[in-house]
């Protein structure tokens, strides 16, 4: 069985390199604007933050401007180790192959990163001056590569060894104790290759997407703010990556088909009391590769898909009584041949999306129109590769 998903994850591979190839050959690759000189800034004020996930670990500031224009503001080292090395088919552009890296806290006064190289948990402080290291703690288990929190709770999602979730509690200074008895395994155990954890927007239930295993484990969250067992629901699609909750509930999670070329979909679900998932709309095509991240606007209606494979980024709608999912765009934007967008984030308003581009080393920028459609703003380069891990206000 071991064997069979080994071969399974090099085909995979082998196809998202020719989708590659085939777009490179019909798409021009755009040239990153290089990163000028640091100037001093107000970090209160909007901003994107990228986690480098280097050996130093550090997080890449970039303020923004009205427009939604980005200017290089320093970096900040976290105090750990990132990896920056993919593990088994990985490619070198998601070393991490996750969402959720790096966080914003609520009302944008801390920043939580993982280091996957030395497996802590770092919080950093945002002031006017730049980000003050708070924290660092062991994130309780190997390679903590995603991050959830609601409130005060924090829980990271171990990817190493045995994977798990570990549960922390967040102090009013930032500072994370650890959650006695919050530790809970994945139902694939080693071979679940995990995506994201991610709360539902009331924090009582907590979801992780397994890759390898094309399920989705939820956990209900009990007055002690600890999690239950894991639920096993199966995704309806293959290779479970990203996800989101709108605001009444609804979750859409990505689907990469193994990497198929324009293989991808993603499908929407409800969440009932005991955990279990319920599928609204069934894998709704997009006719592009390898679907992975997914952002939704504050007003719940509208979902992004980045597209790893075909350097692109789809929409969809989002019913707002009762989930449905409804493609509105396969390519409402293009990060270009070769990109590989990963990461996206929108700022606090959801008038910008700021995708992390893996192949261009850079941050994409787009403006959200009225209509749901994107207009390329700017593409900021300077990154490391290996870089993952965005979040912007």
């Amino acid at each position: 069985m071991h064997t069979q998903t080994k071969g399974i994850a090099i085909f995979a591979s082998l196809l998202m390199l020719a989708s590659l190839s085939n777009a490179a050959a019909q798409r021009a690759t755009p040239t990153p604007r290089p990163r000028p000189t640091p100037v001093a800034r107000n970090f209160q004020a909007g901003a994107v933050y990228v986690l480098t996930n280097q050996v130093d670990n550090t997080v890449a500031v970039f303020n923004r401007n009205a427009f939604g224009m980005l200017t290089p503001a320093g970096e900040f080292l976290t105090g750990g180790a990132g990896d920056p090395v993919p593990q088994g088919t990985d490619p070198a552009t998601d070393p991490l192959a996750s969402q959720g890296s790096l966080i914003l806290g609520h009302g944008n006064q801390f920043l939580f990163a993982v280091n996957a190289g030395s497996n802590q948990i770092s919080v950093l402080r945002v002031s006017i001056a730049g980000l003050d290291l708070i924290d660092i703690v062991d994130s309780g288990g190997i390679r903590p590569i995603s991050l959830a929190l609601h409130e005060n709770l924090l829980y990271v999602l171990n990817e190493g060894g045995t994977p798990n979730i570990t549960g922390f509690t967040v102090g009013e200074d930032g500072t994370l104790t650890p959650l006695a008895g919050s530790t809970q395994p994945l139902i694939g155990g080693t071979a679940a290759d995990p995506a994201q954890v991610s709360f539902n927007s009331d924090g009582t239930l907590l979801v992780v997407t397994e890759k390898a295993g094309n399920r989705i484990d939820t956990y209900t969250i009990d007055e002690n703010r600890l999690p239950s067992a894991p639920i096993d629901n199966a995704s309806n699609g293959m290779t479970p990556f990203g996800f989101a909750f709108n605001n009444p509930g609804f979750l859409v999670v990505s689907e990469a088909f193994g990497g198929t070329p324009n293989g991808s979909a993603a499908s929407s679900y409800s969440a009932a009391e005991d955990a279990t998932l319920s599928v609204i709309s069934g894998s709704v095509p997009n006719s592009q590769t390898a679907s992975c991240w997914v952002v939704i606007t504050n007003n719940g209606h509208l979902a992004f898909v980045s597209n790893t494979g075909s350097g692109t980024i789809s929409s969809y709608g989002i019913g707002s009584g009762d989930g449905t999912l409804s493609l509105i765009n396969s390519v409402a934007g293009d990060t270009g041949a070769n990109s590989a967008p990963i990461d996206m984030a929108l700022n606090n308003s959801s008038h910008f999306l700021y995708v992390l581009a893996g192949g261009l080393q850079s941050v994409v920028s787009f403006r959200v129109e009225f209509d749901g459609s994107l207009t390329l703003i700017d593409t900021d380069g300077g990154l490391p590769l290996g870089a993952q891990g965005i979040a912007a206000k």
